[in-house]
């Protein structure tokens, strides 16, 4: 639905994607973040690398357009399109670096989305999204639908169009899709992927935005502790339990999961080898898009976690400022008694709560218990000599070293993989210590997420040939 006037009159004047349409150098802008972002599917530049693109862009431009074309150099129009009045990039420096890295803004994105809209295409799909409309006016329905017997006659119904399938392609009538439909689903299928690249960036805004905005209430509060948590975590749940936050919350358990990874590399693998697909010369880089969605949702994460962070650090100047009080009102009492000890106050000065004796009986005192004397026999006697005293210096040594070569070897062929699938090809060979040390490997690392929602259980025989199992959190290693 398109806003009033007022409300496109405001959005004209302080929406980025709008002010980056009317921009002086607004092609320059569109054509180097498209080709610097959107294209190669990246998320996050540092500043040098970055630089080092547009300054190539400009000398190309400046070679066919003049040297006043573009005037600035290429930090200072970086730093000109990330101010806050521009809001076309993100400049920030993330923690484990002093370098300034980038990010496109959604506003942005959407603003170069539009542009390439304008441009003809020449092929025109139609046929995949229609299928799609009835897929998911399919789903709706059916998702619905709270009547046990209409479920499951609908199923039947599925169910007896798949053995009418099945039986066509037994007798031989095997249908296949034709090279036009192949390309209209892989072109639908592109345009989503990006899509979904998109949607992670303005769920992360959505974070950020609140993340700033605590930092500011932190800075001003002057209120009581509740009051400013009350607040955080209201709006913080608000978007959690949005339609936008558990859209995002399904789409990364589903995401997570190792066999649902393995089955979408195996997917597109399949479909980048079929001819027509060749024929269109796709980027190799769709291979790997949904480790570039993994990558994204782990950038959310962390701007998730930097609330919480934000927050643990307020309580914890909160309670060093209360102590503070609380000594300085004891120094004020210990100051003020030495100055007033030469003077004695005349009348009562001090109240006693209860001025009376506490007696205790004697029948109340416990009797006397003599303490106990241990007797230690200093006598040596040596058993047979059928005992190997070596069982007393037998010690179990767990290699890390060879635990992280292991992993290392196993990070060449894949960018993710879970503590099963690590096990599958190098079992446990000295049970639950080794385990413990898969884990001590995994909390040591940076590049280790632990997935509390989702639960792996691992087996192992002991020594003496039984079976051992251990029910965990869900360990990914990435490179």
């Amino acid at each position: 639905m398109l806003p009033d006037y007022f409300t496109l009159e405001r959005l004209r004047k302080q929406h980025p994607a709008w002010r980056l349409l009317q921009a002086d150098h607004a092609a320059l802008i569109a054509t180097f973040l498209y080709r610097a972002f959107i294209e190669p599917n990246l998320r996050v530049i540092e500043q040098a690398a970055l630089a080092s693109q547009l300054e190539d862009l400009l000398f190309q431009l400046r070679d066919a357009l003049g040297d006043d074309a573009f005037p600035k150099t290429a930090a200072q129009y970086l730093d000109d399109w990330a101010q806050d009045e521009k809001g076309w990039l993100r400049k920030f420096y993330p923690s484990d670096s002093d370098e300034a890295h980038f990010d496109l803004t959604p506003a942005s994105e959407k603003a170069i989305a539009w542009l390439e809209s304008l441009s003809g295409r020449a092929f025109v799909g139609t046929e995949s999204r229609l299928l799609t409309v009835f897929d998911l006016l399919r789903q709706m329905i059916e998702g619905a639908e709270t009547d046990p017997g209409t479920r499951i006659a609908e199923l039947e119904k599925r169910k007896a169009e798949i053995d009418a399938e099945i039986s066509r392609i037994e007798a031989g009538d095997l249908q296949v899709l034709d090279d036009t439909a192949l390309r209209d689903r892989f072109q639908q299928l592109g345009a989503t992927a990006r899509e979904l690249l998109s949607d992670f960036r303005e769920v992360e805004q959505n974070f950020r935005e609140l993340d700033r905005s605590v930092r500011e209430r932190i800075a001003l509060w002057d209120g009581a502790k509740q009051e400013l948590l009350e607040a955080f975590f209201g709006e913080r749940d608000a978007i959690a339990d949005s339609d936008q936050g558990r859209s995002f919350r399904a789409f990364w358990d589903f995401l997570m999961s190792p066999s649902r990874q393995e089955e979408l590399t195996e997917l597109l693998e399949k479909t980048l080898q079929l001819p027509p697909i060749q024929a269109l010369r796709p980027d190799q880089r769709f291979r790997r898009i949904h480790y570039d969605w993994l990558e994204a949702g782990e950038q959310t994460q962390r701007t998730v976690a930097r609330l919480s962070q934000q927050l643990r650090r307020y309580l914890d100047d909160q309670a060093w400022l209360e102590n503070r009080r609380i000594m300085e009102v004891l120094h004020q009492l210990e100051t003020r008694a030495i100055a007033v000890r030469e003077q004695v106050p005349s009348g009562p000065f001090m109240a006693i709560d209860n001025p009376s004796v506490d007696i205790q009986l004697p029948m109340e005192r416990p009797l006397y218990t003599p303490p106990f004397q241990p007797q230690i026999d200093d006598r040596i006697e040596l058993g047979s000599d059928d005992i190997d005293p070596d069982v007393l210096f037998e010690q179990t040594y767990v290699d890390k070293a060879r635990l992280a070569s292991h992993l290392r070897r196993a990070l060449q062929l894949r960018d993710q993989i879970s503590l099963p699938e690590l096990l599958q090809t190098q079992p446990l060979e000295q049970g639950l210590a080794e385990l413990l040390a898969w884990l001590s490997l995994a909390s040591d690392s940076d590049k280790a997420v632990f997935d509390e929602a989702r639960k792996d259980r691992i087996e192992w025989r002991d020594d003496d040939g039984r079976v051992r199992r251990a029910n965990l959190p869900r360990i990914v290693f990435s490179r």
